[in-house]
């Protein structure tokens, strides 16, 4: 009897039996597709839960490896390396894979991978594609296309949009094949999924160019009939003018584009409908390609409707058509409001239908002028809805007076509910009700039957007009009023969807979720708000559900007869760190509703646990629990159990069996979740313990030493849960929760942020008017100009910049602006050296809005601006003296010492003017150092201008604070919020309150200073006691001083002698390093000095001026609050704490100018866009006081982390805003100069940046660490081929942990043989792309090299998604797979890798699997062609920093001779070559070893030597003595 797990693959099958066995224990891929550790995770307990009827079982693994292996042969033949290239597809071979890709078994999956990773589609279906293409032809290729679009493959519409006429070829192809009757409904899916992508991929122009011509003013056409178009064309002044102009056109286009662009949509949608209309009311396996034809037609037209351009006319299309309302009527919707409503998710059950449609009728009925695209507000849309009911009102009363009159004369607001509505029209006869739905512009035939334009046709129901009538005139609940009833709080529904949350390594994104997606553009700003928030729910719930799961299973609930236990039926027989069984949960306290509100405006709970079983350590942990900390109380109630000695057996042991493929929320008894905020921590009294207000930088709430571990939490429960919970105890549909809980779950704190990103982003929902700057909204939902918010298009540009220190010399900032001519002006022009500061004046031309073109017209204008005049290319350079700070080496300033590359001085010029400034910096292009020169140039340019800096990470903002600290900036102004200030290398505490003990502490070494001034002056008293006395002192005494002494200095004949006898405070600046006056002095000098002295003492009391309001005010928290509010001018802090702390900064009223954004391309969507919105908008102007956004990032390296694939992949989630922008076109600056690593380092990254990334002169130099080899290794860098070892390659201890031992082993006795050489340990850093590697390798050096003193660790340990922004001298990488690719096909994922080594990388992977690999081969070639990959090549007699050692780079003593690499040079002794080859691990290790023991016997013959030379010493002075 055959293997019921056995699945057909057509030729893959057919194919593999006459497959080479070898070839396919190598190059054999997983069918099954399953690589869920694509997303980096920490957590590697393995997942029990029970796939979903969607995951198709996986085929054999060797059926799977012998198809691979079969295409292998046959790719090598046909496309790979073929003996004559083939001059056309082989039609059969097209046939069969065709009819692969489009089956609904695993095989389609397979399929797909095994042609992708076979280069089929670059090498042979694409170039051998023609302008009369089959079916199948087309077929195969937009399947592979999909595949790339599955797998997140970096712009797969590059490999067919190179040839337009054949790309247009190919579109039309598509769309006529997706309507084509001939086809099969699985092959008309998988075309319509690459439209889905296409109308995603706007930015691509010759995909937006074919894409738009099916949603123009032309489908129109397609509307009921002539009098409804004239309607649509009556609803906007500028729509006709359109609409002409789209007629005009037709007459030069084909009858194919024709027809496309009137009739395809209208033509989609009743294949929709025809195909929605044969599904049953219960559907078999049969009618799944139907359902899900009809999923992937509403993701489709979700989509278009999401995104204005696409919307404009289609919206009346789809409307005329009843989409909605068709759907709504079809029995797959009846099915799925019935599964959604039981929590059924299967495939069939029709519950992501009803899901998508509900996301299509959010959109379809959005508050959004479809012609102006402007957003309707809540008034406006209220105002529409009354003046269209009363017009439809009034269409009754005077047509229908006889049916409707009653219902004509009623109050809007008493008709205006659905229920109220529908009984008014429930009765009226149906030939009435058509005429009247006539003429309100509806269709009364049913679209798409047979004859619908005849007279006689089907017509619609009574029901279904009647209720197309109510969703067009009925009040609708908004969208705003829906997220307000939601709790912030995800529960065990929203935890445990499986439908629109999917298990992460499961899902293979093959199917659409019911889910927002973040693309291009966004409707409005409530939209890109909406869509994000909903997104960044569903994120949270998943990592909330993995926490609730790691937890419950080690809980191990069991079920127990005895109820009195404290959890009813349920006993705990395990313990969790992050859990504890609770012993008392009660509501405290229900405050009353708000006015206009039925929910309570709070809910109070008091819990109580004990922690008396945990160890030190973890009690500690929940001690620690403070205000503000999130919490989840878990209600467990086990299932009873037939006990082992029950009479049926067999059924108890067919339960015990099921139970295990049970969902984990019913296999583990999970009943309800509802999450809390800490309020107070209480002792055994229930009175309130320990912890501020502002609880920050505090530790939480300590205790007594007393004995007892019973803790009590008071904590307040979501208002919005709470009265959805009583709601349904009331209606008798439920009992309470509340009385359940058993479990109280806490999370770590850095990963539980989340209520406050979710309240932020509600709250800014809740403003009708979000205060973001005009020049950038446009901007940031995707429209307009890209680059109207560039600093070249602003109305109000800023001409003159003071560079400060930006220039090194003259000769800099000349090189600096390229294509300007640099003009000294002023006291430059006369002066002969030429040295900074300079300031800058730009030409006008420069700035659109400063152009003169009053007298040109558009077209003259933007002629004359391409070819600018020698005025126009000038930059007039004025300088200043800079200003004498004091005679002390402190009063001098802070100087830049970075020769700044044109493009960064251009970057920084960007970002000092107002505007958008996007920088792209590829890897050691200086992006931090810029940062840092931006920021300082605010700083002193623009003294009064608050500057907010924002990170992704704390290490970023630490290595930021680093550089702002050495410049030129006064530390008074510096401020830093959040954590992370700890790791900062200073002396200084930059958190608020380290700022307030600093203002403190300098406030009494300034009333030093003031006491020695007074000594010095000879005056008597208390000055130096407050700041208030010292101002007194000021002013009765020191300005008196110095007014009398300037009338001496404004004297026109004084001369040096004069300033030297009635300068007052000679005593004062006695202690300076170098006399003030001395012989020779010039006049202007000494002015100069005098200058200086008095701008030091006048700094003393101006400080203390502004640390005066720390004497008065009494506590820290308003200390700190004045901080920043008044003194602060940078303000740094992370994405997540300005998440964190938006409330309290708005209620505060902090105020800011400028945003500077480093790890851009790192941070969410959302989270980038919050610090946008910090403040209130100006009360006197009404808008955003916000005039410069600077973005610094690389979208080139890896993505900010999601941990659902899901909403990774699908959701585009991982979209930051910073590549958003880019993808839009917004004008980028991008880093052209790297001095990070070597230049042949540079190479294996530098092709992703279009080439255009060069090296520093300090990279190229001969003399430089650059060009000195690396001892001990001939290269510089090497792929090290690593075969199995013990037999085996990656393996996987668990589910999705990824291990490779052979790997392992390897790059550890590298770092040993570094080690021995004499390399720090501090320069070497291990990398892997898991982190089940990453775990093996760290047990590896446990056991190997901890504990020796040769070895001791390395750097850092880790992955390469947390290395990124970081680097080292020395890489060893470990790529770990064997199989498949894996997530290093991500690019993005290999540039982070390859450019994290400054001098060596060393890469140990398979070969044959990674070169294979088409998105890797630019860097691939370099590794395996360029350099030896069979060995690992290293060099004797070599040691780290030997004087003697002058071996260049190149020098590498291994020549590629005939095909082979071989030595070049041997040892000069005639010994061991000085070169040699490594074969395999075993040979390393072996190697190694004999190095530890020689270096062994080397230390002892030294220590042995070492203690007969102290012997000879010791005799030596016994002798002297006597």
């Amino acid at each position: 009897m055959p293997s019921t797990n056995t699945v057909d693959l057509g030729f893959f099958a057919a194919a593999a039996d006459d497959a080479d066995d070898a070839i396919a224990s190598k190059v054999a891929e997983s069918a099954a597709g399953r690589e869920g550790e694509e997303a980096e995770r920490e957590n590697a307990d393995a997942d029990d839960e029970a796939p979903t009827a969607d995951a198709a079982p996986p085929p054999p693994l060797s059926v799977a490896a012998a198809a691979g292996a079969a295409l292998s042969k046959l790719a090598a033949k046909t496309w790979l390396r073929p003996k004559k290239p083939p001059a056309a597809v082989d039609a059969p071979l097209l046939a069969q894979w065709a009819a692969d890709l489009t089956s609904r078994s695993a095989a389609a999956a397979t399929a797909a991978a095994l042609l992708d990773r076979s280069q089929c589609l670059e090498r042979y279906l694409w170039p051998l594609f023609t302008d009369a293409p089959s079916n199948n032809h087309v077929l195969v290729v937009a399947a592979l296309l999909n595949e790339k679009f599955r797998e997140r493959v970096a712009d797969p519409w590059s490999l067919v949009t190179g040839n337009a006429p054949l790309f247009a070829v190919f579109f039309k192809a598509v769309l006529s094949l997706i309507v084509s009757a001939s086809l099969e409904l699985e092959s008309r899916t998988v075309l319509l999924v690459l439209l889905i992508h296409a109308f995603q991929s706007l930015e691509n122009s010759l995909v937006r160019a074919e894409c738009m011509k099916l949603v123009g003013i032309s489908i129109w056409h397609s509307l009921r009939d002539a009098e409804k178009l004239e309607l649509e064309l009556g609803k906007a002044p500028g729509l006709r003018k359109i609409w002409n102009k789209a007629e005009k056109r037709r007459s030069t286009a084909s009858e194919e584009d024709v027809k496309n662009e009137q009739e395809f949509m209208s033509t989609l949608i009743r294949l929709y409908y025809k195909v929605l209309a044969v599904i049953p009311e219960k559907p078999t396996v049969e009618n799944r390609p139907a359902i899900e034809f009809c999923e992937r037609s509403l993701e489709f037209f979700t989509d278009l409707l999401s995104q204005l351009p696409t919307r404009r006319y289609l919206t009346s299309l789809l409307k005329d058509h009843h989409f909605d309302q068709t759907s709504r009527s079809s029995t797959l919707a009846a099915r799925g409001n019935i599964s959604v409503k039981n929590g059924i998710s299967h495939a069939l059950s029709g519950s992501c239908f009803v899901q998508l449609l509900d996301l299509y009728e959010l959109y379809e009925s959005f508050e959004i002028d479809d012609v102006s695209g402007a957003a309707i507000s809540a008034e406006d849309a209220s105002a529409r809805h009354y003046a269209n009911m009363q017009a439809f009102q009034k269409l009754c009363f005077s047509n229908y007076r006889d049916y409707l009159e009653d219902f004509a004369l009623k109050p809007v607001g008493v008709i205006e509910n659905r229920a109220a509505f529908v009984k008014h029209f429930a009765e009226i006869d149906l030939d009435v009700l058509r005429r009247l739905c006539k003429d309100v512009g509806f269709r009364i035939a049913i679209v798409g039957v047979d004859g619908e334009d005849d007279e006689d046709s089907e017509k619609y129901s009574a029901e279904f007009l009647i209720e197309t009538l109510a969703r067009t005139y009925c009040k609708q609940t908004r969208q705003l009023d829906i997220v307000n009833s939601v709790s912030i709080y995800p529960n065990e529904t929203d935890l445990f969807d499986d439908l629109r949350s999917p298990n992460s390594y499961q899902f293979q994104n093959t199917h659409c979720l019911p889910i927002p997606k973040l693309n291009l553009q966004f409707l409005t700003m409530h939209d890109y708000l909406l869509r994000n928030f909903n997104l960044y729910r569903l994120e949270t719930a998943y990592e909330i559900r993995q926490d609730v799961e790691d937890a419950v299973k080690r809980l191990a609930p069991k079920y127990t007869p005895d109820v009195d236990s404290l959890s009813g039926s349920t006993v705990f027989t395990g313990w969790a760190r992050m859990a504890a069984p609770i012993e008392r949960f009660e509501i405290a306290e229900v405050g009353s509703p708000a006015l206009g509100e039925t929910k309570p405006s709070f809910v109070m709970g008091e819990v109580s646990f004990v922690i008396g079983k945990y160890s030190d350590s973890i009690r500690k942990e929940w001690e620690a629990l403070k205000r503000h900390d999130v919490l989840f109380l878990i209600a467990i109630e086990m299932d009873a159990e037939l006990p082992a000695w029950a009479a049926d057996n067999k059924a108890a042991s067919a339960k015990s069996t099921t139970k295990k493929q049970q969902p984990f929320r019913k296999q583990f008894g999970i009943k309800h979740i509802r999450g809390c905020v800490v309020v107070d921590v209480l002792d055994n009294e229930g009175k309130k313990l320990g912890g501020g207000e502002d609880d920050e930088e505090g530790t939480g709430n300590t205790r007594g030493s007393g004995r007892s571990y019973k803790r009590t939490l008071r904590v307040s429960l979501d208002t919005n849960q709470y009265e959805n919970d009583m709601g349904r105890v009331l209606r008798k549909e439920a009992a309470d929760v509340h009385g359940t809980f058993n479990i109280l779950l806490r999370r770590k704190p850095q990963e539980n942020n989340f209520k406050s990103v979710l309240e932020s982003i509600r709250d800014l929902m809740q403003s009708s008017d979000i205060v973001v700057p005009d020049w950038l909204q446009d901007v940031v939902l995707g429209y307009g100009d890209p680059a109207s918010a560039d600093f070249k298009q602003m109305k109000n540009p800023v001409t003159k910049i003071d560079f400060r220190d930006t220039f090194l010399s003259w000769e800099h900032a000349v090189q600096s602006f390229p294509e300007y001519t640099l003009k000294p002006i002023g006291d430059l022009s006369a002066s002969s050296e030429k040295k900074p500061p300079f300031i800058l004046n730009f030409p006008n031309n420069m700035f659109s809005a400063l152009r003169d073109s009053s007298k040109l017209g558009k077209r003259k204008h933007e002629a004359e601006a391409k070819k600018p005049s020698v005025k126009d290319l000038t930059i007039e350079v004025e300088t200043y003296k800079p200003v004498n700070m004091g005679p002390f080496p402190e009063d001098a300033q802070k100087l830049n010492t970075i020769p700044f590359t044109p493009k960064q001085v251009e970057a920084i010029h960007s970002g000092s003017s107002t505007g958008l400034t996007l920088v792209v910096g590829p890897p050691g292009t200086g992006k931090t150092d810029l940062t840092v020169q931006i920021i300082a140039n605010i700083y002193h340019n623009f003294p009064n201008e608050k500057t907010l800096l924002v990170t992704h990470s704390n290490q970023a903002l630490n290595q930021l604070f680093e550089k702002i600290v050495a410049l030129d900036i006064d530390q008074r102004h510096v401020l830093r919020l959040g954590h992370g200030t700890e790791d900062l290398d200073s002396a200084e505490n930059w958190g608020k309150y380290g700022r307030v003990n600093s203002f403190l502490e300098k406030r009494i070494a300034l009333l030093a200073q003031v006491d020695v001034l007074a000594a010095s002056l000879y005056l008597p008293g208390a000055h130096g006691y407050t700041c208030e006395t010292a101002a007194n002192f000021f002013n009765q005494h020191v300005s008196r001083l110095w007014e009398r002494f300037t009338e001496v200095l404004t004297k026109v004949d004084v001369t040096v002698q004069d300033l030297t006898n009635n300068f007052p405070f000679h005593y004062y600046f006695s202690s300076a390093p170098s006399p003030l006056f001395y012989e020779s002095q010039s006049i202007e000098d000494a002015k100069d000095v005098v200058d200086g002295c008095w701008r030091h003492i006048r700094k003393i009391f101006t400080e203390l001026e502004e640390v005066r309001a720390f004497e008065l005010l009494r506590n820290n928290h308003d200390r700190s609050n004045y901080l920043l509010m008044k003194e602060a001018k940078i303000v740094a802090l992370t994405c997540t704490h300005a998440a964190l702390k938006r409330r309290e900064l708005v209620a505060l009223g902090f105020k800011y100018h400028n945003v500077i954004m480093e790890e851009a391309a790192q941070i969410l969507e959302v989270e980038a866009f919050i610090p946008l919105l910090l403040q209130s908008a100006d009360q006197d102007t009404g808008l955003s006081r916000l005039k410069r956004v600077v973005m610094i990032g690389d979208h080139h390296q890896l993505p900010p982390i999601v941990q659902n694939s899901a909403f990774q992949k699908y959701g585009n989630m991982e979209q930051s805003l910073f590549t958003r922008l880019i993808r839009l076109g917004v004008p980028a600056i991008q880093l052209d100069q790297q001095g990070r690593c070597r230049k042949s380092l540079a190479d294996l990254f530098r092709w992703n940046y279009d080439s255009q990334l060069r090296d520093l002169d300090a990279v190229v130099s001969k003399t430089h660490e650059f060009q000195l080899a690396n001892p001990g290794f001939a290269f510089d860098y090497q792929f090290v081929n690593v075969e199995d070892y013990n037999g085996k390659g990656e393996t996987e201890p668990i589910p999705h942990f990824l291990q490779n031992l052979g790997e392992a082993e390897y790059v550890v006795a590298t770092y040993q043989y570094m080690r021995l050489l004499g390399y720090p340990a501090s320069k070497i850093s291990i990398l892997t792309t898991y982190n089940g590697q990453k775990a093996l390798i760290e047990d590896v050096l446990e056991k190997r090299c901890r504990w020796n003193p040769l070895f001791g660790l390395p750097h850092q340990v880790a992955t390469v998604d947390k290395f990124q922004g970081q680097q080292n001298d020395y890489i060893l990488l470990s790529l770990v797979r064997t199989k498949t690719v894996g997530h290093l096909r991500d690019v993005r994922r290999l540039i982070v890798a390859l450019s994290r080594a400054r001098l060596g990388l060393y890469i140990f992977g398979r070969r044959e699997l990674f070169e294979n690999c088409y998105e890797l081969q630019p860097a691939l070639t370099k590794l395996v062609q360029e350099r030896p990959s069979d060995g690992f090549w290293l060099r004797g007699k070599e040691i780290w920093e030997a004087d003697e050692f002058t071996r260049l780079v190149d020098e590498t003593g291994v020549a590629l001779k005939k095909g082979e690499w071989k030595v070049e040079t041997t040892g000069e002794d005639g010994g061991d070559a000085a070169v040699f080859e490594i074969k395999d691990v075993v040979h390393m290790g072996s190697y190694v070893h004999q190095m530890i023991v020689e270096q062994v016997e080397y230390m002892k013959e030294q220590k042995e030597k070492q203690g007969q030379n102290e012997s000879e010493d010791v005799e030596m002075a016994e002798e002297a003595d006597e």
